[in-house]
């Protein structure tokens, strides 16, 4: 314990020695100016990395013995190899959190699912789902479970870490960032073929699916809101900076929905029309979207032509413009409303070449959409699978990155 203590401790004082940088509070002003729509460059971020792959750098190997305190030695060395390697947009900021010990976070589901992998040690798999909802009867029996939190091993863990870091970095507990597309987890619990053809045939059906799981969402929501699980203090909302004056101040000891970002989705409507993704998610969800402060809205499905619809929502702040989207459409359907959530195309930095020309085509090709159409842009590396033990192509993605934002 002594000697865990001790390897924490260093790098505990290393974080907080980047955390007092002038730069943080720099980059913290960027994003909070590019999500309240007032943009003074595009911003990068990196995220969703092949940490199995990276882990094989010797800065990321583990020395900690006990249990917990590898974990929290985990987050630290990764950040710090972040720092080193890829800082790009990324704020460290000057504490150190800890999750919560929550049970039954599941939204109510429990997946049936076979998978194949390519790679043993990487977490990203094929999934073949079990179709659990196929009747009114099954859909009907789905509950919202109990959340609840174990007190002692929080305060256990607050104690111990509070003790090792005295001095060095503030302890607090991080919370939960609400995934409310509902669509993600019904894709989780009925095949997407499945759920395609039901849209045709047992449309009544399918939006009695979309209700509950509504109902399940807003479940978990409102025991995350009266056990004080929300965070307004949240870094990130879906990979990319939260920071922002936008959001109702916190009243009270407990932070509501409308304290916090929330992010949702239907990625399994990109071959579904604007009108059906409408009827079938926009107006279906609305109610649960419009409960919270602001709303990253889309992932991988392309909506470029259905910014319209978006628009329903009124608190969306930022729009997803994936790899598969027309960066061009987007924008203009777009203009100065939103933040374009730019997802750089990650195939380019997954084999064993660096493409750097088409890297740089790319993120220069969404730059110049978002500055004919005066839109704010983030541009986000994330869906990182592999770099095929690469390890460098992250660090020179970014480079390339900061090089072109930086130009002006």
């Amino acid at each position: 314990m002594n000697n865990d203590a001790k390897i924490l401790k260093e790098l505990g004082k290393k974080i907080a020695e980047i955390a007092h940088l002038p730069v943080q509070n720099e980059k913290k002003e960027l994003w909070r100016k590019n999500n309240d729509l007032e943009p003074v460059r595009p911003m990068v971020y990196i995220d969703q990395l092949p940490w199995h792959e990276l882990g094989k750098s010797d800065e990321l190997k583990n020395r900690c013995e006990d249990e917990f305190l590898r974990t929290v030695e985990t987050g630290l060395l990764q950040m710090l190899y972040r720092w080193r390697h890829f800082p790009c947009d990324m704020v460290v900021e000057n504490r150190l959190d800890i999750p919560h010990e929550i049970h039954n976070l599941d939204y109510g589901i429990h997946i049936m699912e076979d998978v194949r992998q390519t790679d043993e040690s990487n977490d990203i798999v094929s999934h073949k789902y079990v179709d659990q909802i196929d009747t009114p009867e099954k859909l009907e029996m789905l509950k919202a479970d109990k959340i609840w939190v174990d007190h002692k091993l929080d305060e256990e863990h607050f104690e111990r870490c509070s003790e090792i870091f005295d001095g060095i970095l503030p302890v607090r507990f991080s919370g939960v960032q609400i995934h409310a597309g509902v669509w993600d987890r019904i894709a989780q619990m009925k095949p997407a073929e499945a759920i395609l053809w039901d849209i045709i045939d047992r449309p009544d059906f399918v939006k009695d699916i979309v209700r509950k799981f509504v109902e399940l969402t807003e479940a978990t929501l409102t025991q995350c809101e009266e056990q004080g699980l929300l965070d307004p203090e949240a870094q990130y909302v879906h990979c990319t900076g939260a920071y922002t004056d936008d959001l109702p101040k916190q009243q009270g000891e407990k932070a509501m929905a409308k304290n916090v970002w929330a992010f949702g989705m239907a990625q399994i409507f990109s071959t579904v029309s604007p009108d059906m993704h409408n009827e079938f998610e926009i107006e279906l969800v609305k109610p649960l979207y419009e409960k919270f402060g602001l709303l990253y809205y889309g992932c991988c499905e392309p909506l470029e032509n259905k910014i319209d619809i978006v628009r329903k929502l009124s608190n969306v702040r930022k729009i997803s413009v994936s790899p598969w989207a027309d960066a061009n459409k987007s924008a203009e359907h777009m203009g100065a409303d939103y933040v374009m959530s730019f997802k750089s195309n990650p195939s380019y930095i997954a084999t064993g070449e660096f493409d750097e020309e088409c890297v740089e085509k790319n993120i220069r090709g969404a730059i110049c959409a978002a500055k004919e159409n005066g839109t704010p842009v983030e541009i986000i590396l994330k869906d990182v699978s592999t770099v095929s033990y690469h390890l460098s192509h992250i660090d020179r993605w970014e480079k390339t990155a900061m090089k072109i934002v930086e130009e002006g």
